[in-house]
């Protein structure tokens, strides 16, 4: 509880269950940062006598490997996290996104869209749009031209339209306090991948109702996305989380780890002979290792 209350501050008790969950993808090692989060959620569970669950979120094509999978299960064990009930696997769920996505379809919030990176590259030297967290938005070509062919396609939701729908959304961080979500800082997100099953906004979000997440607990890093998937749960009838964002960990550098950047794995850390449990317990009490500090809470 003192690990829960040095990040938040007194919190009144949770209404109902409290569900986190620890989400990795194997499309890499595990790092500190991802200790970290997992430790968070962990410790938010356990703190008000709830569940902590495991799920492996396998779409992401060929970059998902099963060296990975037993890898996360591996750091699990040797962090000391453990967790409740079976690790769920993304994979074996497909067809919850199917599903979300055709009524999606079917209410005429979704289109076909078969531009490469390269013709949104050539469509934006023309087209001035606004920019979003993920940088440009999507110049609208296949929304305002439909996509026909054989050629692959992605499917993206219309946000104005399903904006316009759903009308203002509003989400709890217990961090931040009340929020104003706004899907429209996005532009037209892509919910089903050329290249995958589903994207990331549209799997995590339905998974997390079918699991029955009641706090997600994630890094800041994922605090903007929050608004796409407020919207999601709003068109599908699902029900609305309770968010916290947590602080990252940063590098020597003042910039938060990540595989992209090659951060040590965690299992660099095992084979130098380090225990896992005392990583976590170190990082219970705020004591980070050399060269690693703490964002702005």
């Amino acid at each position: 509880m003192d690990f829960i209350y040095s990040y938040l501050g007194l919190i009144l008790a949770p209404k109902g269950p409290v569900v986190t969950r620890f989400a990795p993808s194997p499309n890499g090692q595990l790092h500190l940062g991802h200790a970290f989060s997992a430790l968070c959620a962990h410790e938010f569970a356990r703190a008000f006598g709830g569940q902590f669950r495991l799920r492996i979120e396998d779409i992401d094509g060929t970059r998902s490997r099963a060296e990975h999978v037993q890898a996360i299960l591996a750091d699990m064990q040797w962090l000391g996290l453990a967790y409740d009930g079976d690790v769920q696997f993304q994979s074996r769920h497909t067809g919850r996104y199917v599903a979300a996505r055709d009524r999606l379809n079917s209410a005429g919030l979704l289109y076909r869209c078969g531009c490469t990176r390269g013709d949104i590259a050539e469509a934006l030297k023309h087209k001035p749009v606004p920019h979003g967290p993920d940088g440009p938005h999507y110049p609208g070509t296949c929304r305002e031209q439909p996509f026909v062919g054989d050629a692959p396609y992605s499917w993206r939701l219309d946000v104005k339209k399903a904006v316009d729908l759903v009308g203002p959304l509003l989400w709890m961080d217990l961090a931040a306090g009340q929020q104003f979500a706004d899907p429209m800082a996005f532009g037209d997100v892509v919910l089903w991948r050329k290249d995958a099953p589903a994207s990331y906004h549209l799997a995590a979000t339905v998974d997390d109702a079918a699991d029955g997440i009641t706090y997600v607990v994630r890094g800041k890093d994922l605090f903007a996305y929050t608004a796409i998937h407020r919207l999601l749960q709003n068109l599908l009838d699902l029900p609305e989380p309770v968010y916290w964002h947590h602080p990252l960990l940063l590098d020597s550098a003042d910039e938060k780890l990540a595989k992209s950047k090659s951060s040590p794995a965690l299992s660099a850390r095992y084979l130098a002979g380090e225990s896992g449990t005392e990583l976590m317990d170190n990082l219970r009490h705020r004591t980070l290792p050399l060269g690693i500090s703490l964002s702005d809470a």
